[in-house]
């Protein structure tokens, strides 16, 4: 089953910028780690929240707004893809990921065709 991994920053951002130079390298270190993991295809990285810009049509004009479609503390700042035996297996590596432990989360969806 392949899983999409969103990650949402939170507060991880703000977290991150108090660690020491030791504990910023062990972050880098376990998302590089996370990338070389089997089954996991890493995303391509992702500009900041507040530089995005949303689209929406109203009244059949395309109408482009700054920010995300929600607060930057809300908005997805990275993903990748996950192939996997289960969820559980995807719980495991989403648990690896260092924003889930610094104010952030990992939100699982499975790959599945709705439409």
């Amino acid at each position: 089953m392949k899983y999409i991994m969103l990650i949402y920053q939170g507060s991880a951002l703000d977290r991150q910028a108090t660690l020491s130079e030791e504990e910023q390298q062990q972050v880098y270190a376990d998302y590089q780690a996370l990338n070389q993991t089997p089954g996991v295809t890493p995303g391509l990285p992702m500009g900041l929240p507040q530089n995005a810009t949303t689209v929406r049509v109203e009244d059949g004009k395309t109408v482009a707004s700054d920010g995300p479609v929600i607060g930057p503390r809300e908005a997805v700042g990275g993903w990748f893809i996950l192939e996997a035996d289960d969820l559980e297996a995807a719980i495991e590596v989403a648990g690896r990921v260092p924003a889930a432990r610094y104010g952030g989360a990992v939100e699982i969806r499975a790959s599945e065709v709705y439409w």
